[in-house]
Parts: C-alpha cells; structure tokens; sequence
C-alpha cells in the first residue's frame, strides 16, 4: 500500500448512514403517493358529478327563467325605467358598492328591454343546454345587471341565484342532459360542421370589445370577461389543432393539459356550491338557536298569521291553530338546518335529510307564497342528490318524452328514447362558445355512473 493510500484510508469518511432509516423513508414516501395517487387522479382526471352540475343548470336557469316570465308584466316598474328606484339613485349605490350591472350603462327603455330581453333568452338556452360555457356567462351578467339594478327587490331567493350563477360560469355542467352533449355525440369529431359557435364567439367578442372601447367595464370585469372569452377560443383552437392530427405528441398534450385545468376549476367550482349551501343552512340554523322564539317553539305560528305570506289563509290558519303543529316545525326546521352540514359523513342520513329540507321549503312555497325562493334551494340541494337516483329520474323523464308522440299522435307509435351520451366520452366542443365536453380518464366505460360529488369531490361529503 503506498502512502498516499494509507493516508486515506486512515481519514473517517463521516458517520455511517444506517440502511435501515433510509428503506423506511423511502416506503414511507412511496405509500404516501400511492395514497395520494387516487384522490388527484380523480380530481384532475374528470370532472366529477356530470348529473349533479346538470341538475343545479337546469334548476337556476328554470328558477329565473320563471322569475323573469312572471314580472315581464311589471318588468319595468321593478327594474326599469318606471320604478321608484330611479337611474340616479341606482348610480349612485352602484358607485358606492362597485356592483356590476350593464343597465346603467344607458337610461333608454330600449336598452332595458334589450338586456331583459337577453336575460330572458340566455336563461331558456342555459336550460336546454345549447353553447353552455357561453351561455353561463351571458346569464351571469343578466343576473347580475337585473339584480343589481334594483337591489331591494328579492325575496332571499335571489342571492342564491347571485352566487350559484357565478359558480355555474366555472362548471362544466353540459356533460348530460343538454343540446351540447347530444350534439357532441352526434357529430363526432368533425368541428367543421359547427358554425354556430364560431359566430357566437366572434359576436361575444365584438360586443366585449365595444364595451371596452366605450369605457363601461371597469378593469376587473374587463380582466374576467376577456379571459373567459380568450380561454373559450383557445380551448376551441387546441382542440382544432388536435384533431388535425400533426406530427408529435405536443398538440395531444396540449389538449389534455387543457382538460386537466378543466376538470379542476370545475371541481372547484361544484366544491363551492356544496360549501355554500352548507354554510347557508349552518348559519340559518345557529341564528335561529338564538332567537327566544325558536327557542319556545312559536317561531312559524307569526308568519303563517302574516297576510302578506298567506296565500292560503285557512291552510295557514289550520297549521298555526295547533300548538303542537307548530312546536314540531319550528323544532324540526332548526334541528334539520344545523345537522345538515354534519351529516354529509353518512350517506343515508344525509339523503334523508335533504329529502326533509325539500320537503320544507316546498312547504314554504305553499304556504308562505314564496316559489321561486323556494326552487333556488330546491335546485342547491340538488348538488347532494345520489347520482342513482338521478339516473332513475333520467330514465323516467326519457322514457315519459318518449311517449309524447304517442299521445300526439297515436298512429304513430312511441319511438325509443335517446339516452345521453355518457359524460365519459372525451369529446371536445367544436367551437368556441360550444361547452359540450365529456373529458375523462382513458379506458373509463361508456355508460358507468359517475359517484355523487358527496362521496368524490369533497372530504366533508365523502359519505
């Protein structure tokens, strides 16, 4: 051995690193992705609770649809240029609160009637489906404007709607049950035979951009407003490209990238709506623990006595004449508000109790004469109902469209009902404002029922 070799070999390398620690972190590590492994693949792979997202369009794009239908009488009076909320009292609460409404931009009665008149159709279009990612966001700004134009007019109703209309912007909630998912299926991967989504989008963004031009949007809606434009287009033109074929893997790459930020704004989206209902039942239920009359039990024996809430006198008169009655409803409304939130840990109980809170507010539509307050909550509980009994209800509502005909004409039959496309096909719009997208996981089988949002889409629901 020479010396150089001696020298080293007599200077400690440090203290040794025992293999034992180190094979244990690693494992440690390795279980943990594993773990985690399901929950982002879920996440990121699909966007969870196609029905659900369905069925909350459906019943906030009916609830205002309806609410607009039945004021078109008195539309102007309420929002309009008749009202006692006048254009410069509306401006100048606008200019306090910096709320969003596009009809302040003109005081002309045209202009109402034209933004009524989009409001109105924005909202029918919404319900059956048809451009749903562009038409979300022209019914969000037609809540928004009519809203907030008159702010004392509402019932408790519409600020639900004012919310969920800004969630649904971020949801792809035309996966079933739409005009997209039927015309996606239909036309497979042929985008040029789309021209209506292309024009919609051209004509969005001349409007958008006039606005800008004349100063009306303020730097925050400008900012929101163009990105979901540009996104939209983008979204169209990645997946133009994809479908062209084109040499490599970076044009398919791009497209599921795009996917994957997809299904996680909408995932987050329909988190927040089950947040929000959440939240709105906690706190209405520990606020009611404080009032004295909750407490008694009296609470609904004064409002069912209220002329103004009692379109039914003598039914309203026959529950409240009965003390035992109205202890009952008093106590079940709070106990049902306040263990709601805590019961999304077990399935069972938590769809027993959604079907209570259905039931009441039905009742409150009844009694108290207030349906469209009634059919917001109705239409936000909806996010919790089992994905089972949805595809029930498809089945049934198909199979009674189906028969029409049959009714209509009856030498000609009944013709076998189409069923929606399953929301695993990975089909992309084929335009810019077409919403129409079914992303998910490779090798996912046509038909399969995606779980209820409750079980995958938040921890607080995973029962």
């Amino acid at each position: 051995m020479s010396g150089v070799d001696a020298v080293q070999s007599s200077v400690p390398l440090g203290p040794a690193v025992p293999d034992g620690p180190v094979r244990a972190s690693r494992a440690l590590w390795g279980r943990l992705r594993a773990r985690l492994a399901g929950p982002v693949g879920q996440v990121t792979g699909r966007a969870l609770g196609p029905y659900q997202s369905a069925v909350v369009r459906i019943g906030f794009a009916a609830t205002w649809l309806l609410f607009l239908l039945r004021e078109f009488p008195h539309r102007r009076e309420l929002y309009g240029p008749d009202g006692p909320w006048s254009f410069e009292l509306a401006q100048r609460l606008v200019a306090g609160n910096d709320a969003f409404t596009v009809l302040l931009w003109s005081d002309s009665t045209l202009w109402f009637e034209l933004v009524y008149a989009v409001a109105v159709l924005s909202s029918a279009l919404l319900l059956v489906g048809w451009r749903t990612r562009a038409m979300s966001a022209v019914f969000m700004v037609g809540v928004l404007s009519i809203q907030n134009r008159s702010v004392f007019m509402g019932d408790g109703g519409d600020n639900v709607v004012h919310l969920v209309a800004l969630y649904l912007v971020l949801t792809r909630c035309a996966q079933v049950w739409s005009l997209d998912a039927r015309r996606a299926a239909r036309s497979g991967a042929d985008p040029d035979r789309d021209r209506a989504g292309p024009v919609l989008w051209v004509l969005l963004g001349g409007v958008l951009s006039g606005a800008a031009a004349a100063g009306r949007l303020g730097l925050g809606w400008l900012a929101v407003l163009g990105l979901l434009w540009a996104v939209q287009g983008l979204w169209w033109a990645v997946d133009r490209v994809d479908r062209g074929g084109g040499r490599g893997g970076a044009r398919s790459e791009a497209r599921a990238l795009f996917d994957v930020f997809g299904n996680i704004v909408h995932n987050a989206g329909l988190l927040v709506i089950m947040a929000e209902v959440c939240l709105i039942y906690a706190t209405a239920g520990w606020y009611k623990i404080q009032g004295s009359r909750w407490q008694d039990g009296t609470a609904l024996y004064y409002p069912l006595h209220l002329d103004y809430f009692s379109p039914w006198p003598e039914l309203s008169g026959l529950l409240g004449a009965s003390g035992t009655v109205v202890l009952l409803l008093s106590y079940g409304t709070v106990a049902v508000q306040v263990a709601f939130p805590f019961t999304l840990f077990n399935r069972r109980v938590k769809n027993v109790l959604l079907v209570a809170m259905m039931l009441e507010h039905a009742g409150i539509a009844v009694l108290m004469g207030l349906p469209f307050f009634s059919m917001a909550m109705i239409a936000a509980d909806a996010v919790f109902l089992p994905t089972a009994f949805l595809l029930w209800l498809g089945a049934r509502a198909s199979g009674a469209w189906a028969r029409l005909p049959a009714l209509r004409f009856p030498g000609r039959g009944a013709t076998a009902p189409h069923p929606d496309p399953a929301p695993a096909d990975p089909v992309a719009p084929a335009a810019p404002a077409d919403v129409a997208r079914l992303p998910a996981p490779a090798g996912t089988p046509a038909g399969s029922a995606d779980p209820e949002p409750g079980a995958d889409a938040a921890p607080a629901a995973a029962g």
